[in-house]
């Protein structure tokens, strides 16, 4: 039974950044993994794509032919797909039990309220897919309130119309320090808290929201939201080695594939990691990594990638060492007369 990361969010979010860095990571810890890519914009791919629609359907043949916008075109590709199924059914029963990354378009209204990308979904679940949905936001929406809760409703949105297992998770957390400092710790934003604490900031970032019209507007949006229980948001450093180890245990669980993968008894070492949770990473220690003490964190990692990288030197010099002592050896003339020893042999 394959499984399968329908990878999701708004333009600039890293939906290819981290199809890229999860397929990496994947390949190093030894599970097979293909990236398909959806998006028929996309055509300067950063991975190496299994699967690409641009070859069934490019954006700018649809929007010279049709008369249509970027948008607009984007639809039409995602219906198109719709009804050519089988294409994608081809292209995926070569890949075999692949664990496959799914890069999808970025245009928000494809999964908020149009149906073409969720019943391509529904369908991939018939082929015997299990799927994991991935939302990303950028965790730049941290740093304004109004950015905050349009993320929440998108996502609140996005797991209505998916209806499948969903992860929203917070991309670029390592940048977060570049930024204004929180009002609020990071477990606030990412357990989606009181909300009710948040309106006081954002009557403040603009004096537009301070009238008595907007004030239950706010009021009424973030009850919604708190009404509903589902938000809630995973971190995410794609560069960050125990992040992405943290994140891929998360998914692994959510899909199922901590309780039994494809690979079976041919798991690696790093893969029985992951199933028995060794890998966890508290909202706290992200907060310490990345926003709390990350000049002190970089320093540490600068220094150990020092020491590792001089171990490597070392190990390399000595090897090399070890190959010229060899090459004397075998180049070394054997005297004259012989050895020099004579063996005599006594009869039994």
């Amino acid at each position: 039974m394959p499984f399968a990361q329908l990878v999701l969010g708004s333009p600039g979010s890293g939906k290819s950044t981290y199809c890229n860095g999860m397929h990496q990571f994947m390949s190093a810890i030894g599970r097979k993994c293909s990236v398909v890519n959806l998006d028929p914009a996309n055509d300067h791919t950063s991975y190496p794509c299994a699967i690409d629609v641009r070859d069934l359907i490019k954006l700018e043949d649809i929007m010279e032919e049709d008369d249509l916008g970027p948008n607009g075109a984007v639809l039409y590709a995602l219906e198109e797909l719709e009804h050519n199924m089988e294409w994608l059914e081809a292209g995926l029963s070569e890949l075999g039990e692949d664990y496959v990354l799914f890069d999808c378009p970025g245009q928000v209204e494809l999964y908020t309220h149009h149906s073409s990308l969720r019943n391509i979904f529904f369908k991939l679940q018939k082929l015997g897919y299990r799927l994991v949905v991935l939302h990303l936001s950028d965790s730049y929406c941290l740093t304004l309130p109004s950015l905050y809760i349009s993320n929440l409703i998108l996502s609140l949105r996005a797991m209505l119309q998916m209806d499948l297992p969903h992860l929203n998770v917070l991309t670029k957390i390592d940048k977060l320090s570049n930024y204004a400092p929180l009002p609020f710790n990071l477990d606030f934003y990412t357990e989606v808290q009181d909300l009710s604490y948040l309106l006081p900031h954002l009557e403040e970032e603009s004096s537009a929201m301070r009238g008595s019209k907007f004030e239950g507007l706010n009021t009424a949006i973030v009850e919604l939201v708190e009404s509903f229980g589902l938000v809630g948001f995973e971190t995410l450093a794609v560069e960050d080695k125990r992040s992405m180890m943290h994140l891929l245990q998360v998914i692994d669980r959510a899909g199922g594939y901590a309780f039994g993968g494809a690979e079976g008894a041919n798991d690696t070492v790093w893969q029985v990691a992951m199933r028995e949770g060794v890998t966890t990473m508290d909202v706290k220690d992200v907060q310490e990594r990345w926003l709390d003490a990350k000049d002190e964190y970089d320093e540490k990692e600068r220094r150990e990638w020092a020491e590792q990288a001089k171990i490597r030197d070392e190990a390399d010099a000595a090897a090399d060492a070890e190959m010229e002592d060899d090459d004397d050896l075998e180049n070394m003339s054997m005297p004259a007369g012989g050895s020099g020893i004579k063996v005599v042999r006594k009869d039994q």
